[in-house]
């Protein structure tokens, strides 16, 4: 097994020259003071040109910096499973992972087992990763699509910052009932749980805001194919929203869809884009439509 959850390392340059190791590792690592505590009190350590130090020590031009991240403990709830995964990206920080539709995120009351956070498990316990699940963004259990998945409490924390600041942006593809007066659009509307049902939700007035813009890519004889990219992140958001229009996704009973063509919700998360959360990079990943819903348009 490792010793650590991840280790990050960084070169000091001419700004930081004589600055306290804790200002840098806040204001240029993005590491929070309670960050700093985890690594301090659980088995992580920081090191300064290779011997492990405080984060009082002064740094200077050329110094390198490395933080080794404390391993993480997996709720004993929470089952590893072994299943072969579809990795689409992988590094010591993150894991996208092409999700088949009919599996959930985490496990639930009527799904305990067999979710994605069981395999992710699963396959950590096979390379030898201890760290637990999470999840940056989830997928409805029969939405498929790309997931993003944090190795470590850090990397997840600064994806959550990111996502706010708008920087980690989900882009989807659905088929949907007859065809939106408009080419492209956005729905505004709130949404809010069903006051009649534990499970779904709707557009009501003192809801969350909800922001969804789509365009149209193809019509076909079963409906329409529409690009959409999320602006809020409300549960349901997308399904509910296209329902409110009159124009519910293929397959959503839940939501007033037909299901004579297809036995799930017809939607994909197809693309993400986002700036990585420790080299900047901006990562933009695409994967091709699943056949259930490439048939229908071929």
């Amino acid at each position: 097994m490792n010793r650590y959850a991840a280790t990050l390392s960084w070169r000091v340059d001419d700004k930081w020259d004589q600055e306290l190791l804790r200002v840098f590792l806040r204001e240029h690592c993005h590491i929070s003071k309670r960050g700093l505590a985890d690594i301090k009190f659980n088995g992580g350590a920081i090191a300064l040109n290779g011997e492990e130090v405080t984060v009082r020590k002064l740094i200077k031009t050329g110094d390198e910096v490395t933080v080794c991240l404390p391993t993480e403990e997996v709720s004993s709830s929470l089952l590893a499973e072994d299943k072969e995964l579809n990795i689409v990206f992988e590094d010591d920080h993150l894991l996208l992972i092409n999700k088949e539709a009919g599996m959930s995120t985490i496990p639930s009351r009527e799904h305990p087992v067999h979710s994605l956070a069981n395999f992710v498990l699963g396959y950590y316990r096979k390379k030898g990763i201890q760290t637990t699940f999470h999840a940056v963004n989830r997928l409805d259990r029969d939405t498929s699509g790309l997931l993003i998945i944090a190795k470590h409490r850090l990397a997840h924390d600064r994806l959550s910052k990111l996502q706010q600041e708008g920087r980690v942006n989900r882009y989807y593809k659905a088929l949907i009932t007859g065809k939106p007066l408009q080419e492209k659009g956005t729905i505004d509307a709130p949404i809010d749980r069903d006051p009649t049902s534990i499970i779904s939700r709707q557009v009501r007035e003192n809801g969350k805001r909800a922001v969804t813009h789509f365009s149209i890519i193809k019509v076909t004889n079963q409906g329409s194919l529409v690009d959409i990219k999320l602006e809020t992140g409300r549960t349901h958001q997308i399904r509910v929203h296209f329902s409110y229009i009159g124009h519910p996704l293929l397959g959503d009973d839940l939501y007033g869809g037909r299901r004579d063509v297809i036995d799930r919700h017809a939607l994909h998360c197809y693309k993400v884009k986002f700036q990585h959360p420790f080299t900047n990079e901006w990562i933009r990943i695409t994967t091709d439509l699943p056949m259930d819903m490439s048939s229908l348009i071929d």
